[in-house]
């Protein structure tokens, strides 16, 4: 399909610009807009749906957005992993304010699509919302649809009903595309009407595909992303499209494919995870070279990270963090890994970064892939309690100073430098000539050493397992760093001053030189900082974090611009938040978040969040004199620093009380076991063929869930048959995700129950589709003449993903084959699981199980004549019991508190809960398994000022006695501030 004039002028942007989405034509191949391109100049403002034409090309640098260089300093955040659409602004607001100017999301197509040709964008599933206020947040968009996704989600995030539907997934098979054509349709309808290139929406780039390194050689490959590519492309999409190559392969860069005709319009990126005991690798421009050397294997494009570790999943059982759960995720890959990591990868020349994740949140319900519990917290920088981090420190520097400081979007090698212990990488930019140094300390002793840089040598000491960046010749407004041992943050005009922001270690001592010809005015504004003028110099220091903010003013000499330089440790540095307004760039510093500024007139209203007591210093437009926090008036003073100044502190957050949970009704359920048990409504499972990749026993019917649109959750089969004189016992062979269950009764008696076991570390810690027979005696007492049923549950967990294009997400979940020793009965089975999809919750919301298909997780559920009970509980049972309390919440409207629910038992008691919160699927716990106890209760699902329905399905084994035990609230988090919350729809019966 060749583009139309109209599009391609579009993709390119102007004549006049000089832009082109250029670089097209195999690996090396030269491109004639390669460099040289832009120069060095101010970034775009932050997007958005402004209504106005933009233009978006590239160099070998960086994006040119409207002719200006674009560093892309993005987080991965799902929608779909936070299921309620207010508190998506709140976390996109957190990683607006810490330095991110974009925001990644996968759409997950399972997501929205119940069943073939249905499509739901309503509710938690609303893109177009997502989508407008990321937008209004001033964040751009990269949008990634699939059709595959991965994600660590059911299936790789192929709906259900496509493991059992023809064609072979992720190749060009015609049934398998008519599918993808029709989802991305319904995406692509939405998309469009939020692109960047059209001024409607932030939609920056757009990914096709994800990590696919199959049939890369072969045109079944080839010809699937040609056909993405065009299908896009005709969908209207007009901004630059990429595909993140899973590793650094050198697979589908430009002209490895066909794209119609459509020059300049795709982009190579791949993906990195390092590990914290690995050396931080040279994956960039400057780095190794050739195919595999992942930016190297596109020379002409900018390099591009799609992902990057910004922390680790964790499986059932927390093998890869010995148990420890998140907590330790976050601990091994903590803001030292990421000025260690990150800054190498600055060094690299990458320019688009995306950190995967930033906000992991939770996998509710039936959404987590096998290889995942519930939590996906992924030790993220901003936590699944939407609790921001220690981590984030580098990420508000590094995304504020890429913003802020010019200079870094256009970084060349230079030459090498050498320094004892340490790794040194040496960089410039061929416009202003600044220089940059980033010294790397592999080792876990602290390294002092002299770097030699072309303002002679300094003195650093990099930490063990961290790194550093000095810069020399650096612009600040109208005056010149000769050099700074503290890492620059950012640059701004406010007022009529220059502001520039320098950060570092704690206890750190900051020193920076300023060239000035003329001896300029100095003032120290606080006690910790220190100058002296020598020799057409202005020497300055502070040691950093002693006194919070250091504040050192420098006015006239050869400017009549006054410098107001700044000088912070990390926990000082991420309470400095810059924000552009119409009428100018405002600096606000005190708070522990700045959501939203609007200036008008004199007065500045500022919105955000508080944790403890703090003061609020504003440095913005000319003339302002009054300063509202979140709506209420603060007496003020104006500084020697040109700011406003808050004359008394915020007070903290007021403390939030959770009752303690009680009244707890009691129902066994599982009916289904006993013979007398009408199962007419039951579907027959009489097929005898499957497009499953798992064989169907010769001589069986097909017993797999999926082939009877039964496809997340618990799943029921009877088996009806005469005569059992000889049984002696029943093989029954089933298919799960991790940690699957099977259960067993023969005419209401229990046979026993079987479970996969939990993954080791070594050689099953990734493994999707697990397969076992569990082989169950027959006692004397049920042998006998006359009808019998077999009764059987099977916990199926989720589906396999699909990394290898080989259709693993259609491997068996259920029952695949059931064989009799000691008689050979004819057997009749009918299967039952999930019902109709909850038209509110979706899809992955319920399972199978009795007490579900008769809506007693919902709220408003009569359950007055249960058994009244108290917990912890031990029981021995083989089966589902259910408990049920409400309880309500009293949190302070002007509170935003997050809350969990935490679960404890002695560990050796054999159970599982899912966890119903007003009728929402939370989660599942695992009481031997673990490692997760607390379930984030996300706000908007969770009534904080309210009644609150909570219900516990109990799936006990008959092996050890089970509970539960402690069930209790748990506040993970509170401030004063927050966004208003919506109440997301939990209807009843």
């Amino acid at each position: 399909m060749a583009l139309s004039r109209r599009t391609f002028s579009a993709l390119a942007g102007s004549a006049a610009l000089g832009l082109a989405l250029g670089g097209s034509g195999g690996p090396g191949a030269p491109s004639a807009f390669a460099g040289g391109t832009a120069p060095t100049g101010p970034a775009p403002e932050p997007p958005s749906a402004d209504g106005e034409r933009h233009t978006i090309g590239y160099d070998r640098y960086s994006l040119l957005v409207d002719g200006k260089r674009l560093v892309v300093w993005s987080g991965e955040l799902h929608p779909f992993r936070l299921p309620s659409p207010s508190l998506w602004r709140d976390v996109l607001q957190k990683m607006r304010a810490h330095g991110y100017n974009a925001v990644s999301i996968y759409v997950a197509w399972n997501y929205h699509s119940p069943a073939p040709g249905r499509y739901d964008f309503t509710g938690v599933r609303d893109l177009d919302l997502f989508l407008r206020t990321a937008a209004e947040t001033g964040l751009y968009v990269i949008l990634r649809p699939g059709p595959y996704i991965n994600a660590e989600v059911d299936g790789g995030g192929f709906p259900g009903w496509l493991t059992a539907a023809k064609g072979t997934a992720r190749t060009f098979d015609p049934d398998y595309l008519a599918h993808v054509d029709e989802w991305l349709s319904q995406v692509n309808r939405i998309a469009r009407r939020h692109l960047f290139t059209r001024g409607t929406g932030t939609i920056l780039l757009y990914q096709i595909e994800n990590e696919y390194d199959s049939h890369v050689t072969e045109a079944a490959g080839r010809d699937y992303m040609s056909h993405l590519y065009k299908k896009v492309r005709a969908d209207g999409i007009d901004v630059p499209l990429f595909h993140n190559d899973k590793g650094r392969n050198g697979y589908w860069v430009p002209g490895s494919f066909d794209t119609g005709g459509d020059k300049g319009g795709w982009l190579y990126g791949f993906d990195g995870y390092p590990s914290p005991s690995q050396t931080p690798p040279d994956w960039g421009h400057f780095g190794s070279g050739g195919m595999k050397g992942g930016a190297t294997a596109s020379p002409a494009t900018p390099g591009f990270v799609p992902e990057f570790g910004g922390g680790w999943f964790d499986p059932w059982g927390g093998a890869w963090f010995d148990g420890k759960g998140y907590a330790e995720s976050r601990r091994t890959r903590d803001a030292a890994y990421e000025r260690r990591f990150y800054l190498t990868n600055l060094a690299n020349g990458l320019t688009l970064h995306n950190v995967y994740m930033t906000f992991g949140g939770t996998s509710w319900g039936w959404l987590p892939a096998p290889v995942v519990y519930t939590s996906y917290d992924y030790g993220a920088a901003i936590d699944e309690g939407r609790n921001v981090t220690d981590k984030i420190a580098p990420m508000h520097q590094l995304g504020h100073l890429l913003q802020r400081v010019p200079d870094f979007a256009k970084l060349d090698k230079a030459s090498e430098v050498k320094a004892e212990g340490v790794k040194v990488y040496h960089l410039a930019n061929p416009d202003t000539g600044a220089q940059v140094y980033i010294a790397r300390n592999d080792g876990t002793d602290a390294v002092t050493t002299n770097l030699p840089t072309d303002a002679g040598d300094l003195r650093i000491t990099v930490p063990g397992k961290d790194a550093r960046m000095v810069t020399t010749g650096l612009s600040v407004g109208r005056r010149t760093v000769r050099y700074s041992t503290a890492e620059p943050v950012l640059h701004l005009s406010a007022g009529r001053q220059d502001i520039a922001l320098f950060s570092g270690r704690r206890d750190d001592m900051a020193e920076l030189v300023l060239k000035c010809p003329v001896e300029p005015f100095v003032q120290r504004l606080d006690p910790e900082g220190a100058w002296i003028y020598d020799r057409n110099e202005l020497h300055v220091s502070a040691p950093l974090g002693q006194g919070g903010l250091t504040r050192v003013l420098v006015q006239k000499g050869e400017s009549e611009t006054p410098l107001l330089l700044l000088f912070a440790d990390d926990a000082t540095a991420v309470r400095l938040f810059p924000y552009d307004t119409p009428s100018g760039t405002l600096l606000v510093y005190g708070p522990k978040l700045l959501r939203h500024v609007e200036v008008h007139g004199s007065e500045v209203r500022l919105t955000g969040d508080v944790t403890e007591t703090a003061t609020v210093e504003v440095w913005g437009p000319r003339g302002i004199d009054k300063l509202v926090w979140n709506g209420r008036t603060l007496p003020t003073r104006t500084t020697l620093a040109g700011s406003l100044m808050t004359t008394d502190l915020l007070p903290e957050v007021p403390e939030v009380e959770l009752p303690e949970l009680g009244g707890w009704r009691m129902r066994a359920e599982n009916p289904e076991a006993g013979p007398s048990f009408d199962d007419s409504s039951w579907r027959v499972a009489d097929r005898k063929t499957s497009y499953s990749t798992t064989e169907v026993p010769e001589g069986q019917p097909v017993l797999f869930a999926d082939d009877y649109g039964f496809h997340y959750g618990d799943v029921w089969y009877r088996g009806a048959f005469t005569g059992s004189e000889g049984l002696e016992e029943i093989s029954l062979a089933y298919r799960t995700g991790t940690q699957g269950l099977l259960m067993a009764w023969l005419d209401g008696e229990p046979l026993g129950t079987h479970r996969m076991p939990v993954p080791n570390k070594t050689t099953t810690i990734r493994q999707g589709t697990w397969a076992d027979t569990a082989v169950l005696p027959v006692r004397e007492r049920l042998r006998s003449p006359g009808r019998h049923v077999l009764s059987v549950l099977v916990r199926r967990m989720q589906h396999d993903q699909d990394g290898k294009a080989l259709d693993t997400h259609k491997a068996a979940r259920g029952l695949t084959g059931v064989t009799f020793t000691g008689a050979a009965p004819d057997v009749t089975w009918r299967i039952q699981g999930e019902a109709a999809p909850d038209p509110v919750r979706g899809p992955m919301n319920n399972g199978g199980l009795y007490g579900e298909r008769e809506g007693w997780h919902l709220p408003g559920f009569r359950d007055r004549d249960w058994e009244a009970v108290t917990l912890p509980r031990s029981a021995r049972y083989q089966g589902v019991t259910w408990y049920r309390t409400t309880f309500r919440l009293a949190v302070p409207a002007d509170v935003d508190a997050s809350i969990g629910l935490t679960l404890e038992d002695d560990p050796y008691r054999a159970y599982r809960a899912q966890i119903f919160l007003n009728g929402w699927n939370m989660g599942q716990y695992i009481n031997n398994v673990g490692p997760q106890h607390t379930f984030v209760l996300p706000n908007g699902i969770l009534r904080t000022r309210g009644a609150n329905t909570l219900a516990l399905a109990v799936l006990s084994e008959f092996t050890t006695d089970s509970g539960p035990g402690k069930v209790g609230l748990t506040l993970l988090g509170r401030a004063a501030g927050g966004v208003p919350v919506d109440p997301v729809p939990s209807p009843g019966r």
